[in-house]
């Protein structure tokens, strides 16, 4: 075997391993169940500000992490960004309304860094959800996690103060913090760069 093709397949295998790592925390497969899952997947690669999917399309997949860092966005009629999602290792992306419903995405889904996915479209979704009872449960695991984070988001964007806002983001997410200019951080916990400074400032000055 050619020597380059060896590290591809070698390289897809890690990627698999990552992903099933991953799985396995939540829901132990059996080799057999691993196996059926993998036919189903593939893996993609894409650049820093490439997109995954456009608001407007159809959401036909579902892509895991295996690294680098997406966002997912939608912009008003002003041309403003408001970024509902960031998706680092080990974490999945998608816009599930559109993927579970053939229905128009509303969101952007875009690399903040060049990345590589695990990915799975709708047909072998909605296989693997009748032929595996595990993926039936995992993924009911990650849509009921989705449901949770998207609540408790709410809340803070009705109920937080815009420090507090801005200091669970950073006690929550510090790694994030660390990848993303300041804008999309903004963007992410509903303020204005200038007022996200504003919330900066104040915090040093009071401490």
């Amino acid at each position: 075997m050619h020597s380059s093709l060896q590290i591809h397949l070698l390289k897809q295998h890690l990627m698999y391993e990552v992903y099933f790592e991953h799985f396995n925390k939540k829901v132990p497969l059996t080799e057999a169940e691993q196996s059926l899952i993998k036919s189903r997947l593939a893996v993609k690669k894409i650049r820093k500000k490439q997109y995954l999917l456009q608001e407007g399309d159809i959401c036909k997949t579902v892509a895991f992490v295996e690294k680098g860092l997406l966002r997912s966005y939608t912009v008003d009629e002003n041309g403003g960004e408001h970024i509902m999602q960031f998706a680092v290792e080990g974490w999945f992306i998608s816009d599930l309304y559109s993927f579970l419903t053939g229905e128009p995405a509303t969101y952007n889904i875009e690399a903040v860094e060049d990345a590589e996915l695990v990915m799975i479209n709708k047909s072998a979704y909605d296989e693997l959800l009748t032929k595996c009872a595990k993926y039936e449960k995992f993924s009911r695991i990650l849509i009921t996690g989705a449901y949770i984070a998207l609540q408790k988001r709410i809340n803070s964007l009705m109920s937080f103060t815009l420090e507090e806002r801005y200091e669970t983001f950073m006690k929550q997410y510090p790694e994030i913090a660390q990848r993303v200019p300041q804008h999309m951080i903004a963007s992410y916990i509903g303020l204005t760069p200038e007022t996200l400074s504003r919330v900066r400032k104040r915090i040093a000055t009071n401490k």
